[in-house]
């Protein structure tokens, strides 16, 4: 009975600490406005992006070998970037190439570290489509979603600590509580919620708007993808992504509200540059 007392004792320690910890970090996003629950100022999470940079690159087959496609790539993101909020940001953005040719994916981590593979630029039919996806990973960096995701999931941590000190009967058993629910926690953390997504959307938008290009281009995009997965898998990107109910909708709601006369005619959609294999023209 005491031990059970001393185990269900530091369980709840772990749980307090955690709470603790998790709602007493907030932090306003200059970007979003917004309130926000992270761990990791800017700098923390520039260098956590560089950390990861190494690891992502490996797991997507290595970067693309052409140096011009890295540089194009890299030109455009870094437009988007420059000429718009996302400029004001403290971090240092760099848009990377990989190597997979069969994964249609782009994503981003926290310190403004942005991935497409080639597979995914070989679904592109304009500039323009190439600015929507690296404004919406951009976006995810300034909106700080994968800093709050680390929150939460330093927060399930430290739950599934005390999960496992107070179903402990022995060592073994402890661990494999523990194990199981850090399974779990792992899991329900994968994915960005629907509001980021929503969040990333709009900001992405704002972004290749202001850097000349027509928002048309992601509307496009998300149609191709879309297509790409009727049928059979999904395409990672959407996986990784969830895809938000009526987001094409919500898309041109966003392009309807803010051009209401249409979009200006001096927004460019941008050269074919890329071909069905992705690789520069």
């Amino acid at each position: 009975m005491s031990r059970l007392i001393v185990r269900l004792g530091l369980a709840l320690i772990f749980v307090v600490f955690g709470l603790l910890s998790y709602y007493g970090n907030t932090a306003e996003n200059p970007i979003t406005g917004e309130t926000q629950r992270v761990q990791l100022s800017p700098q923390a999470e520039i260098a956590l992006g560089q950390q990861g940079k190494r690891e992502a690159i490996q797991q997507f087959g290595g970067l693309h070998r052409d140096g011009a496609l890295q540089s194009y790539i890299d030109r455009v993101g870094q437009r988007i970037v420059q000429q718009s909020i996302a400029g004001t940001t403290p971090y240092p953005f760099e848009f990377h190439v990989l190597g997979d040719a069969k994964t249609v994916n782009a994503f981003a981590l926290p310190g403004g570290q942005v991935f497409i593979t080639t597979a995914m630029l070989a679904k592109l039919e304009d500039e323009s489509q190439l600015a929507g996806i690296l404004g919406h990973e951009a976006a995810h960096v300034v909106a700080r979603h994968g800093s709050e995701q680390l929150a939460r999931q330093n927060l399930g941590a430290l739950l599934v600590q005390a999960i496992g000190v107070a179903a402990s009967d022995g060592e073994d058993g402890g661990r494999q509580a523990a194990m199981i629910a850090q399974s779990i926690n792992q899991l329900v953390n994968l994915n960005y919620s629907r509001e980021d997504e929503l969040e990333s959307d709009r900001l992405g938008l704002d972004f290749m708007v202001e850097a000349g290009y027509d928002p048309n281009g992601i509307v496009e995009l998300m149609a191709i993808l879309n297509s790409v997965g009727n049928g059979g898998r999904p395409p990672e990107f959407l996986s990784t992504h969830p895809n938000p109910k009526n987001r094409i909708r919500n898309l041109e709601a966003l392009i309807a509200e803010k051009f209401p006369q249409g979009v200006p005619p001096e927004l460019t959609q941008g050269k074919n540059a890329i071909d069905r294999r992705g690789n520069l023209r």
